[in-house]
């Protein structure tokens, strides 16, 4: 990596851990005329061969952090270090950064076999060290044999790995997708997402990888960077921001969820909610701080549908309602349940047709978390 990206450059301040290959440190955008920053005080370290995504609503600033990465925009402050080298005001050519747009990009009036070689002409590459790389890049897709075709004579899955294979055959340091599977049909994206999954796995190459589909986020990842209004709220492993999250907003954007206003009894066990039902949840099920909330404490239980259950008789942690609504998802009912004293219904989610009318609904401590009420950011 020395001969590719020079003379190293003193880390500064913050201590940056080992792992680290690609580091942002407070990084921040504001672009002329704003009033706010697109992307505000951002700071990620991610170690090589990682597949990091930047999850959010659209207008977070995912894609602006995407763009100051691959040197599209220039940072307001903050720096990116690759490697250990501050390339901050580093072009986006001397990166050796491999980009994949929404749109692919891809040029219309070359060939997919062009297209493929384009980034490595750039460089000046040989003739033969391009035509080599371009023959085991498309293998590498499963394009072999289309290098003479345009890309209007390609279907819209194909256009997406000609677009891959582009960025992949210049061997990046880093490969950034941006939204790429958001124009395929949506039996085909899920297809094609486990087999781009499956070839970065096998690549291991360092990815970052930009989404607004939760889906996406939690099925490609190794860690989520979630975002909203230019900050980050939450950062970790998938399962742990889907089962544990610290904050409602995470919790709401990470899939369908039942929110359920309650107070905190202060024995650092309990809750109440709909008024006066105790519910018990387990001791890390709780957002940090919030176990240790004095009596009263306004707080939000996070319960997934498909971690409630029907019961036959009452208990502790369970509730008596009413099935309102079933809606056959096709490899689930997602039932909706009225509770006397609860804002909204219930939501479960169960494989067998489920009873109707007055029930009793299992809320299992594991299965629950406690978070704050009020959205962050």
């Amino acid at each position: 990596m020395d001969d590719l990206l020079g003379k190293r450059h003193p880390i500064g301040e913050r201590e940056v851990s080992a792992g680290a290959f690609l580091d942002l440190d407070r990084l921040s955008l504001r672009y002329p005329g704003a009033t706010a920053d697109a992307v505000s005080d951002m700071t990620i370290e991610i170690a090589r061969g990682d597949v990091v995504t930047f999850l959010g609503p659209s207008g977070c600033g995912k894609t602006s952090a995407l763009r100051m990465i691959a040197g599209l925009e220039k940072p307001t402050a903050g720096s990116v270090r690759l490697d250990g080298a501050d390339i901050t005001r580093w072009p986006p050519e001397r990166r050796l950064m491999g980009l994949v747009f929404q749109n692919y990009a891809l040029f219309p009036h070359m060939t997919v076999g062009e297209n493929v070689a384009f980034g490595l002409k750039m460089r000046r590459a040989s003739k033969p060290d391009i035509a080599k790389s371009v023959a085991e890049t498309l293998d590498l897709v499963q394009l072999t044999g289309l290098d003479d075709r345009r890309p209007d004579q390609l279907s819209g899955g194909q256009q997406q790995r000609v677009a891959l294979a582009r960025a992949l055959a210049i061997r990046p340091n880093v490969l950034l997708l941006d939204e790429p599977l958001s124009n395929l049909d949506a039996g085909f994206r899920e297809a094609t997402r486990e087999a781009l999954r499956g070839l970065l796995r096998e690549l291991g190459v360092t990815t970052v990888f930009v989404t607004h589909d939760q889906s996406e986020a939690l099925a490609f990842s190794d860690r989520i960077v979630l975002m909203r209004a230019g900050s980050v709220i939450e950062c970790g492993p998938p399962a742990s921001l889907y089962r544990s999250p610290s904050t409602r907003f995470a919790a709401e954007f990470l899939g369908g969820t039942n929110l359920l206003t309650a107070t905190a009894v202060g024995d650092g066990t309990h809750v109440t909610i709909g008024g006066d039902v105790a519910i018990q949840l387990a001791l890390g099920s709780w957002s940090d701080g919030l176990r240790d909330a004095p009596p009263g404490t306004p707080l939000v239980v996070v319960g997934r549908p498909r971690d409630l259950r029907f019961a036959d008789a009452p208990g502790p942690n369970r509730i008596a309602g009413d099935v309102v609504d079933d809606v056959f998802l096709g490899d689930v009912h997602r039932v909706s349940i009225r509770v006397d004293g609860l804002a909204d219904s219930l939501r479960i989610d169960v494989r067998d047709r489920p009873p109707s009318g007055a029930c009793i609904v299992d809320l299992p401590a594991k299965s629950l978390h406690a978070v704050a009420p009020e959205h962050e950011g």
